[in-house]
């Protein structure tokens, strides 16, 4: 099985809060409860000031490799990244 990334971002300012990360084999989706339960930086945030990106296994996935950082832009909930300079 392959299960794309979430990405839970902060809906003002589109920081990262919890990347879960592409994951394949032995794998099971979780749910939002379950993310929320399990990551730290989740339970502390007001669910209504937290957005969530679903990714397919696979997107992004040369970006995700070659960036620096990145960032969810909270109007088009689309991923920016920050690449090197080459």
């Amino acid at each position: 099985m392959e299960i794309g990334r979430k990405i839970y971002y902060d809906k003002a300012s589109g920081e990262v809060i919890v990347d879960t990360g592409q994951r394949a084999g032995s794998v099971v989706p979780t749910t939002v409860e379950q993310d929320y339960a399990a990551y730290r930086s989740l339970v502390v945030r007001l669910p209504d000031t937290v957005g969530l990106l679903q990714l397919q296994y696979g997107d992004f996935e040369q970006d995700f490799a070659n960036c620096v950082g990145y960032r969810v832009d909270p109007d088009t909930e689309q991923v920016l990244f920050l690449m090197r300079d080459k």
